[in-house]
């Protein structure tokens, strides 16, 4: 039976992968199954830190045959090493299952004894799940970088997400901190999935599609000299000719002892600056050259919307009246669906202040860049810039906070295991 002490290690070692996503899938259940995957199937709960926790978090081992100086289950480092079989990953995501712990897998692994041999049990394991255990739950599963593309493919049929891990942002990082990976064995996998979800897609003929939703990534941040710039160049890439469903940023943390990994975290503000970034370049038609030039990193007192509009001043105030979409959405303190909102609504009346209050507009930071029927109640220029810097330092992102631990204590996990409250 699996005991405490192993699964202890194992969900602990899987904690700093932060690719969690679980929408979008449209797979079909089977009949008399337990779970579902199916778009509002899954029930999330959140970290203080915003990360989210609603899928069992699980390596299959953590005995890894690389050296990745940043990684905390490297090769060389002291730690205690643990593995489990995919019988037992199977009888631990049911057990928690029923009981209301988890609404699905999130499952990876460290490679030992061979990518192959890595990839082969994984995927032995969610064909298990789906065959043997009848799992219609969400399953999100890593791929083993340098296997055989046809385990990938394999495994792909079953899960509803997957996703390989970047981590690096440039190749010359890469082999400095990970020799044993290069930018093709990441990547290539990575295009010969897409191709086969986007042929899967075009030519399916069944309800439902049989293979994945599509893949993500994450990307460690401050590990490596690379500035923001270069990160999201590399991110619209990702979108653009990959297309990832999300890009994850991984703020760095010295869990491990090596000069060539900086002393000092990279702090959560930056990896947040990186999240608003991500969002501009996919819902509100921004380009990489308007948030950062790429040997720059994004402003820590501004968020990038707000430092865009404080560098393009003569483009405002702008009147919500007449502004087209595109200008609505590029206005601070006015989201996607508040414009949107406002273009609907002034086909009936001219809107004033008071009508954006009830829209939810965030006004005490739309006013400075905004007219309503001509009006101006915001500051200009220096003042401008003054007011928006300690409304932003009020809500500044905690440098502070952890991730939770799946288990309060050993006996939450063991009585999983053994069917006992």
């Amino acid at each position: 039976m699996l005991d405490a002490t192993t699964l202890e290690i194992l969900t602990e070692s899987a904690k700093y992968d932060v690719s969690c996503s679980s929408s979008g899938s449209t797979r079909a259940n089977r009949k008399g199954g337990l779970g579902n995957a199916s778009v509002g199937g899954i029930c999330h709960s959140f970290t203080p830190d915003g990360r989210c926790i609603s899928l069992l978090k699980i390596l299959m081992s953590n005995e890894c045959m690389y050296d990745c100086e940043y990684c905390p289950n490297r090769r060389s480092a002291d730690v205690r090493r643990a593995r489990i079989s995919p019988d037992e990953i199977c009888t631990l995501t049911i057990n928690f299952y029923k009981r209301n712990y988890i609404e699905g897998l999130f499952l990876s692994s460290a490679v030992f004894d061979t990518p192959d041999r890595t990839m082969e049990l994984l995927v032995e394991t969610v064909i298990k799940l789906r065959k043997q255990y009848n799992f219609n739950g969400y399953i999100h599963m890593k791929g083993i970088p340098r296997a055989d593309n046809a385990l990938a493919l394999q495994a792909a049929k079953y899960v509803d997400r997957m996703s390989y891990n970047i981590e690096l942002p440039s190749e010359k990082s890469l082999k400095l901190l990970a020799p044993q990976k290069t930018r093709d064995s990441l990547i290539v996998p990575m295009k010969k999935l897409q191709t086969a979800i986007t042929y899967d897609r075009e030519n399916r003929v069944k309800k439902g599609r049989t293979l994945p939703a599509g893949q993500t990534t994450q990307m460690i941040v401050g590990a490596s000299p690379e500035s923001d710039g270069q990160i999201l160049r590399l991110t619209e890439y990702l979108y653009r000719h990959m297309g990832l469903k999300r890009v994850y940023y991984s703020s760095y943390i010295p869990v491990v002892q090596s000069s060539l990994l900086p002393a000092k975290p990279a702090g959560l503000l930056r990896e947040h600056r990186l999240y608003q970034a991500d969002w501009l370049l996919r819902f509100y038609g921004f380009s990489i050259d308007e948030l950062c030039e790429a040997d720059e990193n994004l402003s820590a007192d501004y968020d990038p919307k707000c430092a865009w509009a404080l560098r393009n001043m003569h483009l405002f105030p702008v009147e919500v009246n007449t502004a087209p979409l595109e200008m609505l959405l590029r206005v601070p303190g006015i989201g996607a669906k508040s414009a949107y909102k406002i273009t609907e609504a002034r086909k009936f009346c001219k809107l004033d202040f008071d009508n954006l209050v009830k829209m939810r507009i965030v006004i005490k930071r739309a006013k400075h860049f905004i007219t309503c029927k001509g009006k101006f109640y915001g500051a200009e220029g220096e003042a401008a810039r003054a007011a928006l810097l300690i409304e932003g330092s009020c809500r500044s992102v905690s440098e502070g906070s952890e991730q939770l631990s799946l288990f309060s204590t050993p006996a939450t996990g063991y009585s999983a295991l053994t069917g006992q409250l």
